[in-house]
């Protein structure tokens, strides 16, 4: 008797604890978000949709913000995977300790029609926001110019990287370092087999970077992107090259109702067969930025977490960096970089140009680097992750603007159900 009184608490325990996923496996469901204790901006925000119904056979997805007695219609976005996710966009400013409430139900419309584009030819892949250009991806090598090495071609990387009024914000393969391709995150000392392969300077001849296939590419309402194998590949004198790390770019562009791009990278490595050490190094792996030849220490200005300035930044470490400068007609444009918490030497360490970088031109090269002070070991069978954030805009934004998207990356609004 008392075994079984023991089995009917238990049972009784476990509907009390899992009660909420169970009663609501049906839609409609509401939803709240806490805003916590920071304000928030367009921020964008999820919720696992563990044990909901949610096929979308049965009908799309529609999403209604419940505001002053009205139900406002809300763009949003499913991610399946082994836990379905919906996400959509905190709109507007929200202010710290405030709760909005929201109805999914299943409606009978077409879907949301994409507003972020995946558009892919043989040689590259561009991610538009209503049929503007934010970023492209190159999955085809790229040569270097004529009469140099080609040991310096090379595809998997990010270039151009367009401001919200077009401007161009990367470069590839300048003549002081032909390795440099936009944004990029090779790594430099390491050892693999026992042996030191340099996959950051090409001109070495150690290793290189690969595309190497298309995971999936994603179209929405909310956010579009794609995920990229790339492969950096180790070079034999003798016998065909070896794969030494495995690794999966996911790139995600959000669509937030403001005339800036926001936009999030996140990077998995994995050994492809021994164990690799990334060698302490003031380069290497992160995520690499070189800047348009039309920033120079003239007109570049660069602000950390930290308030450190270009002089002063380069070793020290930052949760976020913000990079910009100016153009001939005197407009301006910038990238806000952001590290994550769960990043490897969070708040991560940086390799920043000096003002008398290249002859004294002062061109911008930028990078997160989180073997800047420590060696890191990779081994087999784990996957090692590292994830950042970036805004793209036109003119100036000012450090408390800065600080705020941090935290929206770093610490989103809770989201649950009500």
């Amino acid at each position: 008797m008392k075994k079984t009184n023991n089995r009917l608490f238990l049972i009784i325990g476990l509907i009390i604890l899992t009660g909420p996923v169970f009663a609501q496996n049906e839609l409609p469901v509401r939803i709240k978000v806490n805003t916590g204790q920071f304000d928030r901006i367009n921020t964008p925000v999820s919720l696992a949709l563990d044990g909901l119904n949610v096929n979308t056979d049965n009908g799309e997805l529609c999403l209604y913000e419940l505001r002053d007695g009205q139900k406002i219609k809300v763009p949003c976005q499913l991610e399946a995977g082994r836990s379905a996710r919906l996400w959509w966009i905190l709109s507007g400013t929200t202010q710290a300790g405030k709760v909005r409430l929201y109805e999914l139900i299943r409606g009978d419309s077409l879907a949301e029609l994409p507003v972020i584009r995946a558009i892919k030819d043989d040689k590259k892949l561009a991610l538009q926001k209503n049929g503007k250009k934010i970023l492209q991806y190159y999955h085809a090598i790229v040569s270097p110019p004529d009469g140099i090495d080609p040991l310096f071609q090379r595809s998997g990387f990010i270039h151009p990287l367009w401001s919200p009024s077009g401007r161009v914000l990367t470069r590839i393969q300048p003549p002081d370092h032909y390795h440099h391709v936009g944004i990029w995150n090779p790594w430099t000392r390491t050892l693999f087999e026992r042996k030191p392969v340099d996959f950051w300077n090409l001109g070495e001849g150690q290793g290189t970077v690969r595309f190497a296939g298309y995971v999936s590419m994603v179209e929405g309402p909310v956010y579009g992107g794609f995920a990229a194998r790339q492969e950096h590949v180790a070079f034999q004198a003798k016998g065909p090259d070896k794969v030494a790390l495995n690794e999966l770019w996911e790139v995600r562009v959000w669509d937030i109702p403001s005339k800036v791009t926001l936009w999030d990278l996140t990077t998995t490595l994995n050994c492809a067969s021994g164990p690799v050490e990334l060698e302490a190094y003031r380069y290497g792996g992160g995520i690499g930025y070189r800047a348009t030849e039309e920033w120079t220490n003239q007109n570049v200005r660069v602000l950390t977490s930290e308030g450190k300035t270009r002089s002063e930044a380069d070793g020290t470490r930052a949760r976020w960096c913000d990079v910009s400068g100016s153009f001939a007609d005197s407009s301006r444009a910038g990238i806000l970089f952001m590290s994550h918490p769960g990043n490897r030497e969070f708040p991560e360490p940086m390799r920043i140009w000096p003002e008398d970088s290249n002859n004294g031109r002062g061109d911008m090269f930028f990078e997160f680097c989180p073997i800047r002070h420590k060696s890191w070991k990779l081994r087999p069978g784990k996957n090692y992750v590292l994830n950042y954030r970036m805004l793209v805009y036109d003119g100036k934004i000012s450090q408390p603007t800065a600080e705020s998207l941090w935290r929206d990356f770093a610490f989103p609004p809770t989201v649950t159900f009500e």
